[in-house]
């Protein structure tokens, strides 16, 4: 535990912590307001809003990187505190569809600009190796909690408050998050790189190691997209349990989640990470066969927790080390860029799984739509393992 002795990271990541339940509570509260506005059709305008927020990502996150590249790293990122704070705020006045897709882009326009920056600069500031890889594990279990705690957190708050409060709640997380912020001082930006928009994504795929992350990304994506679009399906409409299987069985993701980012600072000390990465990808979909075939003879929520845990384990086996690859393939100018192109790649993926999840959900079984998902993670397990290689790849200038 000693990063967090030191004040600058103890500040980002409890800046990172509050925004990601802030942005937990919104979750919530948005798809409130959708059926608030459209009743019935309240999963058109959800659907609707993932596809701006994947889009966002993908297309925002190269430009960000070069736009933002000659201002202070501070300035910039309790800016767009600001502004995520302000749409936030805004959230519960509106009273049309548009204004939810208006705010909802701009929100997520920011939530593009800032992550790149702020995963590019922890690096930095814990600049030996050991140490960010606790980092990275710290930023995995922050995000498996913001799926967990939020939930929990909007439950009790909706007891007292409407859904509007908790736009409140997630506009305060922002300010906090701006706030600790502000309060250290950051290393200063390395404005020598170059400006290019494509030049972060041209380096990610001429690495062969951050291009082999392109299929093992996208193997990820198809198991989170099975958990997170097709639990509802299963729980409520085949099992017919109630909402608090749902929120058990997600729990059971992030907790699969948590124990793997929890034990991996230390796996990775022995471990390869091609190894670690590798075998993640590979449990994925050998996991998903099985659940597969377990749930077609045994359909039970006992079934779906055991194979959400063993999913959410291997899914941060997969992710968690890619901030060591990136940080190994470029020096300290590029990696904001870097870290954008997986940014942007990475969500292409998802928008891709989402897609797939959603339609094979609602056009098959239940063992048939995980069949084929695990079909997409061994292809994407398969490019990973034909593509990676360790050897330096000089970057020619200019590229």
């Amino acid at each position: 535990m000693g990063i967090l002795r030191r004040r600058t990271y103890r500040h980002l990541l409890g800046a990172q912590l509050v925004a990601l339940v802030g942005t937990g509570l919104a979750t919530v509260a948005l798809g409130l307001l959708a059926y608030d506005l459209a009743g019935v059709g309240a999963g058109a305008v959800l659907g609707g809003a993932l596809a701006v927020k994947m889009v966002a990502n993908v297309v925002v996150a190269p430009v960000a990187a070069v736009l933002t590249r000659r201002m202070p790293r501070r300035a910039l990122l309790v800016g767009l505190d600001l502004v995520r704070a302000a749409v936030a705020a805004a959230l519960p006045f509106v009273t049309s569809v548009w204004q939810v897709f208006a705010l909802v882009t701009l929100l997520q326009v920011a939530s593009a600009a800032f992550t790149p920056a702020f995963q590019a600069l922890i690096p930095t500031v814990l600049p030996d190796e050991r140490d960010y890889t606790r980092a990275l594990s710290f930023s995995r279990l922050a995000y498996d909690l913001e799926g967990i705690v939020s939930p929990v957190l909007a439950a009790a708050l909706l007891t007292v408050v409407s859904f509007s409060g908790l736009f409140a709640g997630t506009a305060f997380g922002f300010l906090v998050s701006a706030a600790l912020v502000l309060g250290v001082r950051l290393p200063e930006t390395d404005r020598t790189g170059s400006g290019q928009v494509t030049r972060g994504i041209r380096q990610y795929l001429r690495t062969p190691r951050l291009r082999a992350q392109l299929g093992l990304n996208l193997a990820a994506a198809a198991a989170g997209s099975m958990v997170l679009v097709n639990t509802v399906v299963l729980v409520r409409g085949d099992l017919g349990l109630g909402d608090t299987a749902v929120a058990v069985g997600l729990g059971a993701f992030g907790a699969g989640s948590m124990l793997a980012a929890l034990t991996l600072p230390r796996v990775l000390t022995g471990v390869p990470d091609r190894v670690v990465v590798l075998t993640g990808a590979g449990v994925l979909g050998a996991a998903l066969f099985a659940l597969a075939a377990l749930y077609a003879t045994a359909p039970a929520l006992p079934t779906v927790l055991i194979g959400w845990l063993v999913l959410g384990t291997a899914y941060s086996l997969v992710l968690t080390p890619v901030g060591r690859l990136i940080r190994r393939s470029a020096e300290e100018r590029e990696l904001p860029a870097l870290f954008a192109a997986q940014f942007a790649l990475s969500h292409a993926g998802w928008l891709v799984t989402y897609l797939l999840a959603g339609a094979l959900g609602a056009a098959l079984s239940p063992p048939w739509t995980m069949a084929a998902l695990g079909v997409v993670a061994v292809g994407g397990l398969a490019f990973g393992a034909r593509t990676w290689t360790d050897r330096p790849q000089p970057v020619a200038a200019g590229v």
